[in-house]
């Protein structure tokens, strides 16, 4: 029973939802208070769906089972963990968090595990793995009954340990209240989700939850920006930390990258270590490491680690490269801060050189942070040509949203930039202008192939908009 709480009724249930679309027979509601939606307002409908059980913080007029709690948010995780078993305490979990770098880092460490001989699962942005199984995501961090549920399914299916993405969201909103990590990542922290956290301190006040104990056993911090070394300083558990920075417990000291992967020189302990993986990028050599030194500290040996790395295979939308035999570079990637931007500029300067031109395809989502726009334009200027163009705008004119950053792109002299709101249009446009050599970058959506505009929920696949605008500009060579 939840601390503070009264029941009316009894019900016999075998799952939660905070969906009233998922309630029904044997599956009790939970009426979450949201930002924008009180799920007290749709317990009826839950009701007649056939639930027999609400989980609510007032009592309703509906005659079914009720149980009253100080925090329906707070009572979710455990109540989900209960009704399951408690599935993720025979699990080893590693979570991952930080603005960039999440599904790489959590990628690579699966794979390590998995390379140790255990039978593995991972949750995240781009799909969740059950052991040999892979399924869709809809969010980075599922909600808590979500959550569970997979958990037991993963242990029916003989997992045992699983690398998750947990997002800042996961953490506020108590989708992970009640988890213990075996290890704890954080990767960086940038302006980013200021919409909903308001303030640098507050999204890193957030982040830090993870690395505190008893929420998770070890820490592996990136010490790189103002925030990780702040972190470091004040996490209650041990920890490694690693970076650029001299005074990192784990320096990386040189990186290469080409098209043909990532190559990091490391030093620990006065000892020098090599690594690599196939994904090409500067940001890679922080994912690779992260990687590595949590896979470590979850008792994978450093050969079967480092094996692992140059073994996994390269993420959808990560760097993800569209070679239909043209004679420049078209990358899709999902980068969608000014850090991952410039990081991505800066990659294919150096594997295309120095006389080669970027142009960029970049829009921003609706409904977000507005100041983050100016720096994305700004970020993006320091490329050739910026075709500023519409990615999910929701409800929010893609005039404003193309405005403000072009706005960022006009603070740099000198900077390029074309508006063409029409994405499919925007990216046949780069193509069309690329010469030999040069490198057109597709950025903000990566792996998603759906987008939303107003109400409408509409497909497009930048990889196949990419692939179909290189294939039409080979039809139009033919035909001249």
């Amino acid at each position: 029973m939840v601390p503070g709480s009264v029941r009316r009724g009894e019900a016999s249930v075998v799952d939660l939802t905070s969906d009233s679309a998922l309630a029904g027979p044997g599956v009790a509601f939970c009426a979450l208070q949201g930002r924008h939606a009180d799920g007290h307002e749709y317990a009826a409908q839950a009701v007649a769906a056939g639930t027999a059980a609400l989980i609510v913080d007032r009592f309703l007029d509906l005659p079914v089972s009720q149980l009253r709690v100080p925090s329906v948010r707070a009572a979710l995780g455990p109540l989900s963990a209960a009704i399951h078993g408690w599935p993720s305490r025979r699990l080893r979990l590693a979570a991952v968090t930080g603005t960039d770098g999440k599904t790489t880092t959590a990628h690579l460490i699966e794979r390590c595990l998995a390379a140790s001989g255990r039978r593995t699962g991972s949750i995240g942005t781009i799909a969740i793995k059950i052991s040999d199984r892979t399924i869709a995501s809809r969010a980075t961090t599922p909600e808590a009954p979500d959550l569970h549920r997979l958990f037991a399914e993963m242990v029916q299916s003989g997992v045992q340990d699983v690398a998750m993405e947990v997002s800042s969201h996961g953490l506020d909103l108590g989708r992970v209240a009640g988890l213990s990590f075996t290890v704890a990542v954080f990767m960086n922290l940038s302006p980013e989700h200021l919409d909903y956290h308001a303030t640098m301190e507050r999204y890193w006040e957030t982040k830090a939850q993870l690395f505190h104990s008893p929420r998770s056993h070890f820490g592996v911090i990136r010490i790189d920006d103002e925030w990780g070394e702040k972190l470091a300083a004040t996490a209650t558990l041990p920890l490694v930390t690693f970076g650029r920075a001299r005074k990192a417990d784990v320096v990386i000291e040189d990186v290469e990258t080409d098209l043909n992967g990532t190559k990091v020189q490391l030093r620990w302990h006065r000892q020098r270590l090599k690594l690599f993986t196939v994904i090409p990028g500067i940001v890679n050599a922080d994912n690779v490491t992260a990687a590595y030194l949590a896979a470590r500290a979850m008792g994978v040996a450093s050969e079967e680690a480092t094996r692992a790395l140059a073994q996994a295979p390269a993420i959808p939308g990560r760097f993800e490269l569209i070679d239909t035999g043209q004679p420049f570079l078209v990358v899709i990637d999902y980068a969608h801060t000014a850090a991952a931007l410039k990081a991505l500029i800066d990659t294919a300067r150096r594997v295309t050189g120095p006389s080669s031109r970027v142009i960029i395809v970049l829009g921003a989502r609706g409904g977000r942070y507005r100041d983050k726009r100016t720096t994305l334009g700004r970020t993006a200027a320091g490329s050739d040509l910026v075709v500023i163009t519409t990615d999910s705008p929701g409800t929010e004119d893609p005039a404003t949203i193309a405005n403000d950053l072009l706005d960022g792109c006009n603070e740099v002299t000198g900077s390029r930039t074309i508006i063409e709101l029409d994405r499919e249009t925007a990216i046949n446009l780069a193509m069309a202008v690329a010469r030999p050599g040069d490198a057109v970058l597709i950025v903000g959506r990566g792996h998603e192939r759906y987008y939303e505009r107003g109400n409408q929920h509409l497909e497009l696949d930048d990889r196949e908009a990419a692939r179909a605008a290189l294939a039409a500009s080979v039809n139009q060579q033919l035909q001249s």
